[in-house]
């Protein structure tokens, strides 16, 4: 009968397979093999669901709810907007985009950061008239290095922390990271844009596929409020922010009637409505620029203050209700406090009330309201929501106490006074307090997937370790750098992480590589935060492949790349990162 070591790393050689395979969620994966372990014996009964209380795992679930709360209050969505340029030169446009991605990937989750600027990037290539593909993935590696920087901004650093918290004692702090971080991803931005973005392809047909993000232009009209009337006098002062968001301003609609022309001298009175014709989410954002409303934003119930309104589209099939009727006529805003925002109709315009327009088969129509009651509205009216098209309205008014908040959780966690995970969770409750979070939204930020990889894998760490399997690699690893310093030791672990991170899952990396580097250190007698910071970096640098990264998995399709494109600066990189990070963790963390 083989042994215990046997079988576990035979089930290990497996998992490796299957998650580089990938036909198999790699959730499923991992959940399969915890399953089987426990089957076999190799995991305690009682320690098969241990992973799911786990610290980390509780660590980036909130995470990810705190970046949600950000990113809707649109703090982070200003910040960006502001250095944002059309008109700079490529190399200028992707330091400053790698800079602000960096810097927000160390303070948000950066698959979160790079989700919010993807979009921006997308729109600045579009204005300038260049490919995406020779921004996107440089703004995609930048998010990837700005968040070793911190304790939060990977999810290598979180497992990190909480397995030095099991092995040694004590975890890594949130700035234990930050001179090894700070020092690679500085590098790392400076090569990007001066020289990586020489190997980016540029492709016919990018800019085709930039364009899939724009479909779907809607007439809409925005309520002028009384603070609107103090920014802006007439509607021509309108004009240059709709260009920044290519909306286009077609005219004033004053006591239910339209005033002729565009109207581009009228003098705004608070009451009167802007009629506006763009696609969802730039109406959106010049909304929220121009502090505008939507028609029947008083009847909402003060949703529009508290969180959880969302843009829908659907489409108007033969005999839907709401065929050769009205939202006025169906009462839309009294029975299901939905407001229809706009229309898209081929493309055509129309000088009707949105609310008065008779609607015609074939009509994309934007719903405003909570998903539920959008759902809701959507059924009572025969329409079809279309998948993938929603879009969630920013509180920009909170953007400051948004911040505050979150500032105030890493505050007390870096004083002390209470844990990341408790300090983390109290941001979160008071995020839904004020309406940052709705309570659905708490469960849909969370990325169940990695959420079960990570409670899954983490007994299964804990069993390879026990069973000498981590031992076993780490003595493979001293048997061939035999004769040499340490320090080589420590660098050929660095590169077989590396390596195995632009395969699989980096939480999967990062858990098995974790309990090799205490064996190492162990065995050579050396400082083991040394090994495992080293587990860290080449745990989150995964630049050779689309599949090694989730923000190199996102930016595939809309950068217009192929599986090849990704070595090509990525390899450079990685050697890049394995030169400047060994020295740097040698000289903060000695052996």
């Amino acid at each position: 009968m083989p042994s215990d070591q046997t079988m576990i790393i035979g089930i290990f050689i497996v998992l490796f397979v299957l998650l580089i395979w990938g036909r198999i969620r790699y959730d499923l994966v991992a959940f399969g093999a915890l399953v089987l372990e426990a089957i076999l014996g190799l995991v305690p009964t009682d320690a098969v669901f241990s992973g799911f209380g786990h610290s980390a795992v509780a660590i980036i679930a909130l995470v990810l709810i705190v970046s949600r709360g950000l990113v809707g209050s649109g703090a982070i969505e200003k910040l960006a907007a502001r250095l944002l340029n059309s008109e700079r030169p490529l190399p200028l446009h992707i330091a400053v985009m790698s800079v602000v991605g960096a810097g927000l990937s160390a303070v948000i989750n950066n698959v979160a950061a790079l989700a919010l600027l993807m979009p921006l990037d997308i729109d600045t290539a579009t204005k300038a008239k260049r490919a995406v593909s020779l921004s996107l993935m440089p703004l995609s590696f930048a998010t990837i290095l700005g968040g070793m920087i911190t304790l939060i901004g990977t999810t290598p650093n979180i497992v990190i922390a909480a397995y030095r918290q099991d092995a040694l004692g004590a975890p890594f702090s949130m700035f234990d990271f930050a001179p090894v971080g700070l020092t690679v991803a500085v590098v790392g931005i400076a090569f990007v844009s001066l020289l990586g973005r020489r190997f980016l392809p540029k492709r016919e047909g990018a800019l085709e596929q930039e364009a899939a993000f724009a479909e779907g232009r809607y007439i809409a009209e925005l309520r002028v409020s009384e603070k609107s009337i103090q920014d802006v006098s007439t509607i021509s002062d309108l004009y240059p922010r709709a260009d920044d968001h290519d909306v286009h301003i077609l005219g004033l609609v004053r006591r239910g009637k339209r005033l002729p022309g565009f109207a581009a001298k009228q003098e705004i009175r608070s009451g009167d409505f802007v009629v506006v014709e763009g696609e969802p989410k730039s109406i959106e954002a010049f909304m929220g620029q121009s502090v505008l409303e939507f028609s029947g934003s008083e009847k909402h119930d003060g949703r529009v203050t508290s969180g959880g309104l969302t843009l829908t589209e659907a489409i108007v099939p033969e005999g839907a209700r709401i065929v050769g009727r009205t939202a006025r006529g169906l009462k839309l805003l009294y029975r299901h406090s939905v407001t229809l925002l706009g229309v898209s109709r081929n493309g055509r315009r129309f000088t009707d009330r949105v609310r008065l327009l008779f609607i015609k088969p074939g009509d994309v129509l934007l719903l405003l309201g909570d998903a539920e009651r959008n759902a809701q509205a959507a059924s009572f009216m025969g329409v079809l929501p279309l998948e993938g098209r929603e879009t969630q309205m920013v509180q920009r008014s909170k953007a400051g106490l948004s911040i505050a908040i979150f500032l105030g959780a890493i505050a007390v966690a870096v004083l002390g006074w209470v844990s990341l995970s408790v300090a983390l969770s109290a941001a979160v409750i008071a995020l839904v307090a004020v309406g940052l979070v709705s309570g659905r939204e708490v469960y849909e930020s969370i990325e169940w997937k990695v959420i079960v990889l990570l409670a899954s894998l983490i007994p299964l760490a804990e069993a390879f370790e026990k069973t000498g399997g981590a031992e076993l690699i780490a003595t493979q690893i001293l048997s061939i750098t035999d004769g040499f310093p340490a320090w080589v030791s420590l660098l050929a672990l660095m590169i077989v992480t590396m390596t195995l991170s632009d395969f699989l899952n980096n939480v999967a990396t990062t858990l098995i590589a974790a309990p090799i580097a205490i064996g190492m250190a162990a065995a050579t007698s050396t400082n083991p935060d040394a090994w495992l910071m080293s587990v860290a970096v080449a745990a989150s640098c995964a630049f050779l492949t689309p599949i090694g990264h989730k923000n190199n998995t996102i930016i595939l399709g809309p950068g217009g790349y192929r599986f090849g494109d990704y070595w090509r600066m990525g390899l450079l990189l990685e050697i890049l990162v394995v030169l400047v990070a060994l020295p740097t963790i040698l000289l903060v963390w000695p052996l």
